[in-house]
């Protein structure tokens, strides 16, 4: 069943990049921020309210981590990716983005102290050569002169804040209740949130009101937002980080597929190159060759 759910937040939230990337002269980064997690938090309230009420003690308790947890995973995280989205592809987001199970391990490495292989570390060498093959337009040279798609760097950011919230679920505390929990960290979220959102109207940047405006809104606060997160939350607290991170790796698969069949979007040969750095550095960070013994 954890492995279900990965596969349906996967393929979520890589409808959420491209939705966002295909309306993103429509609604402002922040704008979608705030009215994904808006609605989200509406939706979770039928279910998660109560839970939430009665283990006020435990959220008290725990709140540092739920506040932590709300920065990165619900304002941090998906603002940057809709930031970013305005100015780079779905598929460059997409594949740097698919970076964080490699992240994952480094940050489990510096954090938690949990050991990494030599064959581990040339893993996370080979995924971040193909990283900065995208972010460089396939031109490393262009690196050393700064010339860069802030876009690509935006995402590669909202990757490390990604696995940092997926690291500290290491610490989810057993006994709170998974809806209490994904209703606290949105509540922290959309206190960040919000202020922010009146900076962004008060600049001039509103939502343009149409039918794809609502059902963009509706579609990564229903999908993307509540579903996803209580599906990934539940299968890294079931299997771990380092088993639930490589599932990320059907994102490009799925948005690839998306962005080319809805978006136009063409796949060059600089993506087909980070493609293979990217997954030879997965392979060679996440999976293990078991040893079989001769008789």
């Amino acid at each position: 069943m954890p492995y279900i759910l990965l596969i349906l937040t996967t393929l979520f939230w890589s409808g959420n990049f491209v939705i966002s990337r295909g309306m993103h002269a429509a609604i402002p980064p922040i704008s979608l921020s705030f009215w994904r997690w808006a609605i989200a938090l509406l939706i979770l309230c039928c279910f998660g309210l109560r839970p939430l009420l009665n283990q006020r003690q435990l959220v008290i308790q725990h709140r540092k981590f739920i506040i932590i947890q709300g920065i990165l995973g619900v304002a941090g995280f998906n603002s940057l990716i809709y930031i970013a989205l305005q100015t780079t592809t779905a598929i460059n987001a997409v594949l740097i983005n698919s970076c964080i199970p490699v992240i994952i391990v480094v940050i489990s490495w510096l954090k938690d102290n949990d050991r990494i292989s030599f064959r581990q570390f040339l893993g996370v060498c080979l995924s971040f050569s193909g990283v900065l093959l995208i972010i460089s337009q396939g031109k490393f040279a262009t690196l050393l002169h700064l010339q860069y798609n802030r876009g690509d760097i935006l995402i590669f950011i909202a990757a490390i804040l990604w696995a940092l919230y997926s690291v500290n679920l290491k610490k989810y505390p057993k006994e709170l209740h998974p809806f209490a929990y994904q209703t606290g960290i949105v509540i922290v979220g959309l206190a960040i949130l919000t202020p922010c959102y009146i900076v962004e109207m008060s600049m001039g940047r509103t939502m343009i009101l149409s039918p794809q405006t609502f059902i963009t809104i509706g579609y990564v606060a229903l999908f993307a937002s509540v579903l996803a997160f209580i599906f990934w939350n539940r299968a890294v607290t079931t299997l771990g980080p380092n088993i639930a991170g490589p599932f990320i790796h059907l994102m490009p698969v799925f948005s690839t597929i998306l962005a080319v069949s809805f978006l136009g979007e063409k796949l060059t040969s600089n993506h087909i190159q980070a493609i293979a750095l990217i997954f030879g550095g997965i392979l060679l960070t996440t999976f293990r060759v078991k040893k079989v013994s001769l008789p």
